[in-house]
C-alpha cells in the first residue's frame, strides 16, 4: 500500500494580492540580448476574487512613455492538483497568452510559476516570481531562460504597493 501525501489547499494563496495597488514596473527594454537597459514606469492595479474565491481576475493600467496600456489576469485554481494557472492578456496583442502553472511554497510563501512560450521564434521557459508578501506590499518578476532553466534573465519587476 501507498501512501500519498494530501494535496495543500493554496485556494486562497492569493488573498494578499485582492484590493487596490500602486505599482512602480522596471522592464527590460530588450529580452534575451544582452540588454541592461531598463525602463522605468507606474501603474495600478485593481484585484478581486471570483467564482467563489477559486480564482481571481485583476486589471492593471501602465503609463509608459508611449503611452498607457492595459492589461488583465485571470488567475484559476485546481484543487486537484493544488496548482494555479495564470493567463494574461493586455491591449497590446489582444489575445490570452498560455497559463503560467505553479503554485506558493508554504515555508517561504514565494510562489513560482513557469510556462514554455516562444520569444522572437525561439523557444524558451517563462517564469514568474511572487515574493516579499506582506499587508501592505509584494513583489512580482518575469525572467526567460533560453537554456533549459540553468541561467534565468530576469526582465520585468513590478514592485506593488497597497492604496
Amino acid at each position: 500500500m501507498t501512501e500519498t501525501t494530501p494535496i495543500r489547499d493554496g485556494s486562497h494563496d492569493f488573498d494578499f494580492f485582492m484590493g487596490s495597488w500602486k505599482v512602480h514596473h522596471s522592464r527590460l527594454r530588450d529580452r534575451l540580448a544582452g540588454c541592461t537597459d531598463w525602463e522605468e514606469f507606474e501603474g495600478t492595479c485593481e484585484a478581486r476574487k471570483i467564482l467563489d474565491g477559486r480564482a481571481n481576475f485583476d486589471e492593471s493600467s501602465m503609463h509608459r512613455a508611449t503611452g498607457t496600456g492595459n492589461g488583465m489576469t485571470i488567475r484559476l485554481y485546481d484543487a486537484k492538483t493544488g496548482e494555479w494557472s495564470i493567463y494574461w492578456a493586455s491591449t497590446g496583442s489582444g489575445q490570452l497568452d498560455i497559463p503560467m502553472i505553479g503554485g506558493f511554497d508554504a515555508q517561504n510563501g514565494t510562489g513560482l510559476f513557469y510556462a514554455h512560450e516562444t520569444h522572437n521564434g525561439r523557444h524558451v521557459y517563462s517564469r514568474f516570481i511572487w515574493s516579499k508578501i506582506t499587508p501592505t506590499s509584494c513583489q512580482w518578476e518575469q525572467a526567460l531562460s533560453a537554456n533549459g532553466g540553468a541561467t534565468w534573465e530576469t526582465n520585468w519587476i513590478m514592485e506593488n504597493t497597497r492604496v
